[in-house]
């Protein structure tokens, strides 16, 4: 069993859904939970017994992997779904937690990113510029990530939404070494945070969780919402992520494409 939990997630990538599961598993077990948000935060590591460490931008201190008694968890998700997502989100999205989003840029002639966006008049020019800002920072974290450790366990948002009797997150939880109730446990923590499970119901959605949850996680949105042109752009520049991610094997996915509904990005739903 590893001492040390760790799960990483990604912007836009179901980072809500797991730090809810976590937080959820953390009061069950009676076990903390510390944000590694850089090398500096190590500090925050106990000298023993059980933790779970969490990032959300793919990324634990070189000291952390050094570590024997850590085991991870890893969530991706379809760069271009969280474009899509992310596009949306940041039209929105407060202070509190994308202190980013409203920081004035010089590159922006002082305006913030947020700022910014919400003053572009069309869906291609949104898309564009999400594309070139936080987009590139995502996709880069992905494949910045330490591919091919034994010690991870690899997670696919796709297939995380569709694990509705939570076979795969109860594997990858064992990964991590619970067993038994522990187990059990934490496999309905993560149904109950699901959107197919105890989150079905918008009605049952906290707050907090309402910013985040509309799309009910739909998957491959990119198929008709994205628009050919700027999809075009998309796989030129980002074509080798995607396969290395093993999301697509080449370029004919644009062939899939359907013509997407005339709406803003902002006021799409998204997840």
């Amino acid at each position: 069993m590893a001492r040390l939990m760790c799960f990483a997630t990604h912007h836009k990538s179901g980072t809500v859904w797991m730090r809810r599961t976590i937080q959820a598993m953390g009061w069950a077990f009676d076990l903390d939970w510390h944000g590694i948000w850089r090398d500096e935060a190590m500090w925050k590591v106990p000298a023993e017994g059980r933790a779970f460490l969490v990032n959300w931008a793919g990324y634990f201190p070189p000291d952390l992997w050094a570590r024997d008694d850590v085991a991870f968890v890893h969530v991706i998700r379809d760069p271009r779904d969280i474009m899509l997502s992310g596009c949306v989100y940041h039209h929105f999205a407060a202070k509190q937690g994308e202190k980013w989003l409203h920081e004035p840029r010089e590159e922006l002639g002082g305006k913030s990113y947020q700022q910014h966006l919400n003053a572009l008049q069309d869906d291609e020019a949104k898309l564009l510029f999400e594309m070139d800002g936080k987009h590139r920072e995502t996709v880069e974290e992905m494949r910045a990530w330490p591919w091919g450790d034994p010690r991870v366990f690899e997670l696919k948002y796709e297939d995380l939404i569709e694990d509705t009797d939570c076979a795969l997150f109860g594997a990858a939880m064992a990964h991590l070494g619970l067993e038994g109730d522990e187990l059990e446990t934490a496999k309905k923590a993560f149904w109950e945070q699901s959107l197919f499970g105890g989150m079905a119901k918008i009605d049952d959605r906290p707050r907090h969780l309402m910013g985040h949850v509309a799309s009910e996680g739909a998957l491959k949105r990119w198929q008709t919402e994205l628009p050919p042109a700027v999809a075009q752009v998309y796989a030129e520049r980002y074509g080798a992520d995607l396969a290395a991610l093993g999301y697509e094997a080449d370029d004919s996915w644009l062939a899939r494409l359907q013509a997407p509904a005339p709406a803003e990005p902002h006021e799409r739903a998204h997840p």
